[in-house]
């Protein structure tokens, strides 16, 4: 039977499982990708489990979210970061050498392999023709130990490509097109994989801004051929060695199916507070803007920044109006240096920011009160770019130029005749992330600053539970509203009791005393819990408040893994008639036969029993019941070994 290049690459990955919808499999890990907003607890965690080296092809650590300065924290913690790079054999990308994925795509990135990132968007890579996929900080740690990563084999989502992108419209737009006719949830459980003859159409940076995008329709990553535009990019890269050709096997089916005509398209853009809530940009055109703001790791190509400057060449922008850009890479500045486009941005009013995430996370860049931000960033969760009760709309550089130019939101098709022509970026010289001596690794002391604290003993789960609720919420909650990102929250992100004081700190600001107070308990949620951000802090934290069971209609896929791996029971109430509130007691039982009976039983306020299938594998009971896979690991007196 002709295979999809999904499968291909999960084959080529598999060491156990069988490649069918919802059974669980063990991939191989070629490569792992850290930043340092969820890096600090990868390394403690490889720390607590006695790793002395990782055992990947590459592993790189990037400083790219946490890199304001305003006190000790996170320069303690980025040189706690280069410790443990020397430490254990981690590649080091430092502060301005620019945000994890399109650097490690031009430096690391290679058609065939596999990379598991502690970021959700490390499903960027699968531009390149990479099975890469974003994971809870502590799956990444066990794939740098050499162990497998295990998920539930996907459903393949076949996306068809045809015809090519009109003028004024782009990348940005096919991504944001997808979130139009399925919502953030649409691709849960799948692997969107495109193809078709508009793929040839598409350049690699163009297909990294498509596959980072899917994150936010919920899909486990994206993945596209490696053909001769993958080429020109391993070429531009000097890398053209590391180029192979993947596609699908001619006759190749998939699970579901959708079609895209790129020459249909039109500019689109996200209002608040969903990158689901999409609309044509015409529909808002006239609403005034405070804020247009271009980078992140949804639009970190030359051709992004290239494009903007040439739309606001020979003008300046109104003077209440902020353009704010946000270079993504050291190289991509001294591209734009060479290209003389960072001169016209900054002749035309732009303000030039450091490389890095900066706003996209909180850190920078938040909008005025009230005022509306557009932005080329991949989510605009509420209260995520810093500013309270924000106004952010998703949209692509040209929407972004354009509407910086006239004050207001601007179909870029109004500024009439062709869209600039952008040249190939420069070549520049730029170094890789850094290889340490190989004398220093397993032998480097880790550099502990005063507010790093080594990663907490949990206790296992007990065989019974008698839990309050504390919180009851909707549908599509983010990890950004469980634990928000941000200046004033990030750089804790090494002291877990201090971080702890923020939880759910948009839904309810007195959750932590409440919890502190109540000791154990619970929280009931909607659809697609923990959606957005893979960090595992928004697991972790609420558990060391004393958060047990997390009962939701259906849980986003990284944040359910990390619930478990801290040993938190994530119970999913899919098809079971349930109504809980807050305040109301649960009394759950069952739990001392959780890795052989498939349910527990749920009583409300004493009521009858409910019968809730648990939907967790032996492995993830085992892990739950232990009080996490740290614990799992320290009880069992087990060390990583490569599989």
């Amino acid at each position: 039977m002709a295979a999809n290049l999904t499968h291909q690459l999960i084959e080529a990955h598999r060491v156990d499982g069988a490649v069918r919808p919802g059974e669980e499999i063990a991939l191989r890990v070629d490569q792992t990708l850290t930043q340092d907003a969820t890096g600090t607890l990868v390394m403690l965690a490889l720390d607590a489990l006695g790793v002395d080296r990782v055992r990947t092809e590459v592993s790189a650590q990037y400083v790219d979210h946490n890199l304001i300065q305003q006190d000790h924290r996170n320069p303690d913690d980025h040189l706690f970061l280069e410790s443990a790079c020397r430490r254990f054999g981690v590649r080091f990308s430092p502060p301005g050498g620019g945000v994890s994925h399109p650097v490690h795509m031009q430096h690391f990135g290679v058609p065939g392999r596999s990379l598991l990132g502690s970021d959700s968007h490390t499903c960027a890579a699968g531009s390149l023709g990479m099975l890469a996929m974003g994971a809870g900080g502590l799956d990444v740690a066990l794939a740098m130990a050499g162990e497998p990563y295990v998920i539930e084999m996907p459903q393949v989502w076949g996306i068809e490509l045809t015809g090519a992108l009109p003028p004024w419209v782009s990348a940005k737009d096919v991504i944001l097109e997808l979130l139009r006719r399925h919502g953030v949830s649409g691709g849960v459980g799948r692997i969107l994989e495109y193809h078709g003859p508009g793929v040839a159409t598409l350049g690699a940076m163009d297909r990294h801004v498509i596959a980072n995008m899917g994150a936010e329709l919920g899909a486990t990553t994206s993945v596209f051929p490696s053909d001769e535009q993958t080429r020109a990019f391993l070429e531009r890269a000097g890398r053209v060695d590391d180029w192979r050709a993947l596609r699908a096997e001619p006759g190749a089916g998939y699970d579901v199916e959708d079609s895209v005509d790129l020459s249909a398209l039109e500019p689109l853009i996200a209002k608040p507070t969903s990158p689901g809530n999409v609309v044509p940009v015409r529909e808002c055109e006239g609403e005034p803007i405070y804020q247009a703001y271009v980078g992140s790791s949804a639009n970190p190509g030359f051709r992004d920044f290239a494009a903007v400057a040439e739309i606001v060449r020979g003008s300046r922008v109104p003077p209440h109006v902020s353009l704010d850009i946000n270079p993504t890479s050291r190289e991509l500045l001294l591209q734009l240096l060479a290209s003389g486009h960072l001169s016209t941005l900054v002749s035309a009013g732009a303000r030039v920011h450091q490389a890095g995430c900066n706003g996209c996370i909180g850190m920078g860049q938040a909008p005025a009160s009230g005022r509306n931000s557009l932005r080329t960033v991949p989510r605009n969760f509420p209260d995520r770019s810093g500013t309270a009760e924000d106004s952010v709309f998703l949209c692509s550089p040209e929407t972004a130029a354009a509407s910086a130019l006239r004050g207001e939101i601007t179909d870029p098709r109004r500024l009439g005749g062709d869209p600039p022509a952008i040249e190939a970026p420069p070549r520049v010289d730029a170094e890789p992330p850094r290889r340490f001596d190989e004398a220093e690794v397993g032998r480097a002391e880790l550099v502990m600053g005063p507010s790093i604290e080594p990663m907490p003993r949990l206790d296992p789960l007990p065989d019974a539970l008698e839990l309050p609720v504390l919180l009851a919420m909707g549908d599509d909650v983010s990890t950004d509203e469980i634990l928000r990102g941000g200046a004033r929250v990030l750089p804790h992100r090494s002291n877990l009791p201090k971080i702890a004081e923020f939880t759910f700190e948009q839904i309810d600001p007195e959750y932590p005393r409440r919890a502190r107070e109540a000791g154990d308990h619970a929280v009931v949620a909607g659809e697609n819990y923990g959606q957005g951000s893979s960090r595992e802090h928004a697991a972790l934290a609420p558990r060391l408040l004393g958060l047990r069971v997390a009962i939701a209609r259906s849980f986003a896929r990284i944040h359910r893994a990390n619930l478990i791996n801290y040993g938190v029971l994530p119970l999913a109430l899919d098809g079971v008639e349930l109504e809980i509130a807050r305040g109301q007691t649960l009394r759950i039982e069952g739990l001392a036969a959780l890795e052989r009976a498939g349910e527990v039983t749920v009583r409300v306020d004493g009521g009858d029993p409910v019968a809730i299938p648990h939907g967790l594998t032996a492995r993830e009971a085992a892990h739950v019941r232990a009080g996490g896979r740290i614990a799992h690991f320290r009880a069992a007196g087990d060390r990583p070994t490569r599989a």
